[in-house]
């Protein structure tokens, strides 16, 4: 079982400020912690043998991400997602992912192809084993493979922040979607790339890309309180 966000290691030689916000982010993002979760100022600073800075500079660092909210006289929770934000996230998300394809079709060689292959074997296995956390871990490292083999690893690099919302939710539904199906599309978008299909490639990724708002009415259904339906901008008021 994993260590939990308060209890993890942090090495005293280094900064701890930018070592709890990695730790608490990871939390956050990958649904350990859950939206309304209170994190505690004065037991993180307990924990790690610190002073509350850097506590604080690890949380104001969350708040700017929109992952936590810090009530004056109440406190700081994590954040529910915000309807709003996973559906702009996922038009800025489409628009990258299919100029990726759109590149890759254009210059299929042995080498790019040999790559994705191991990456695809890599996610059978996880789909094997039923391992929904490495399987998601993997799916991180196929798009980012994709914007690398395309040139276009600045752009990933610009996605990253955008797309939080979209990740939170992927990670919370890890534990009740199937994994095959996620694999099969994956596949699609590889034998696409193969082939120089230019159109398929496109369909394919769109069709990948778009099945988290599928599933998002249902979500939102079943965990009512994981999200928020405010305007992004009304959201991150006090």
């Amino acid at each position: 079982m994993p260590q939990s966000p308060q209890s993890a290691a942090i090495d005293p030689s280094q900064p701890v400020g930018p070592q709890l916000y990695r730790v608490l982010r990871m939390a956050i993002v990958e649904g350990e912690l859950t939206p309304g979760t209170r994190l505690s100022e004065g037991e993180m600073a307990q924990v790690h043998a610190t002073s509350r800075q850097p506590v604080r500079e690890a949380f104001i660092r969350l708040k700017e991400e929109g992952l936590v909210e810090i009530r004056p006289q109440r406190g700081t929770f994590v954040s529910r997602i915000n309807i709003e934000s996973i559906r702009s996230a996922q038009f800025v998300r489409e628009a990258v992912e299919v100029g990726v394809v759109r590149l890759l079709v254009q210059r299929p060689n042995s080498g790019m192809m040999a790559r994705l292959a191991e990456q695809m074997e890599l996610q059978r296995a996880a789909v094997a084993d039923n391992a929904p956390q490495r399987f998601f871990w993997l799916d991180e490292q196929f798009h980012m493979l994709l914007a690398d083999l395309a040139g276009q690893s600045g752009s990933w690099g610009i996605l990253l922040p955008i797309k939080l919302p979209m990740d939170r939710l992927r990670n919370l539904s890890a534990r009740k979607l199937p994994l095959e199906p996620l694999f099969l599309e994956h596949r699609d978008i590889v034998a696409a790339i193969s082939e120089g299909d230019a159109v398929r490639a496109e369909l394919a990724m769109r069709r990948h890309v778009s099945r988290i708002l599928d599933k998002l009415p249902a979500f939102s259904s079943m965990m009512p309180d994981y999200f928020d339906r405010l305007p992004p901008s009304e959201a991150a008021g006090p």
